[in-house]
């Protein structure tokens, strides 16, 4: 199963999963449909499925053109979205397992940036090779997305879950805003060494307009603040001793940031 990035909107990826044995595709949160038709046009590949992590139009908008092109294509998403994701015919739960090129993932239910959202995991099937998660707007490089539905519990419960993933697995997150997050981060944890390091790297990047996803999970458990709610450094910058009320005060900031 190949992966490929591919931009959409603004700040926006898509991600193409493709199986060159069968010659087919599935897509994560098509943003907009004519990136997704253009890869396939390339790879002259079948869309057989859709998988949505969320409702957001930045995340489903182009499902209906998608449909219309590929009528025998399966659109999942989670059960708690019914209603909100176009074209949805598959209504995924914590737990349940999804296929695609011979790899079997895993659904985890992550609400907190919606009351819906999910995330997929495909396990490496080599010990030594990478998984692979799809995590919408849950978890970014260098940071998590925004409570518009969930609480702070919720995402802290959630951002556990995929805390507990191995260190090698690659984070497909669906924006570019790496930068950006580092800059704030380094404004709650800036005596972190490796926070530093991963700074200095993603400021080159995207000095060369290069793209800074996936990440991998080891270096977000490192650096990212929005997992490492028990490090004393942080829970000073948020003066609180308490998990979820650190996560929720270093939220806030992040949100006037």
């Amino acid at each position: 199963m190949q992966v490929i990035r591919l931009n959409a909107l603004s700040d926006n990826y898509i991600f193409l999963l493709y199986d060159r044995t069968q010659n087919t595709a599935a897509v994560i949160d098509p943003a907009e449909a004519e990136p997704v038709l253009k890869q396939l046009a390339q790879l002259k590949a079948e869309l057989v499925a859709i998988f949505n992590t969320h409702h957001h139009h930045d995340h489903v908008g182009g499902n209906q053109q998608l449909i219309q092109q590929f009528p025998e294509v399966t659109v999942y998403g989670g059960a708690e979205d019914r209603g909100r994701i176009p074209g949805q015919q598959v209504f995924l739960e914590d737990g349940s397992r999804v296929q695609f090129g011979g790899r079997v993932g895993e659904v985890i239910f992550v609400p907190g940036h919606t009351r819906a959202h999910i995330a997929y995991y495909f396990p490496s099937e080599i010990a030594e090779e990478p998984g692979e998660l799809f995590c919408g707007d849950t978890l970014f490089a260098g940071g998590c997305g925004r409570l518009f539905e969930g609480t702070p519990t919720q995402m802290v419960n959630s951002l556990t879950k995929l805390r507990s993933l191995p260190d090698n697995t690659r984070v497909w997150c669906a924006h570019e805003y790496t930068l950006k997050n580092l800059q704030f981060a380094l404004t709650v944890d800036g005596e972190n060494g490796d926070l530093q390091k991963r700074f200095d790297e993603v400021k080159a990047y995207r000095s060369r307009n290069e793209a800074t996803v996936p990440s991998l999970l080891g270096v977000e458990k490192l650096t990212n603040p929005f997992l490492r709610w028990e490090q004393p450094s942080l829970q000073s910058a948020a003066k609180s001793n308490d998990p979820v009320q650190t996560f929720a005060r270093i939220r806030g900031m992040k949100d006037r940031f």
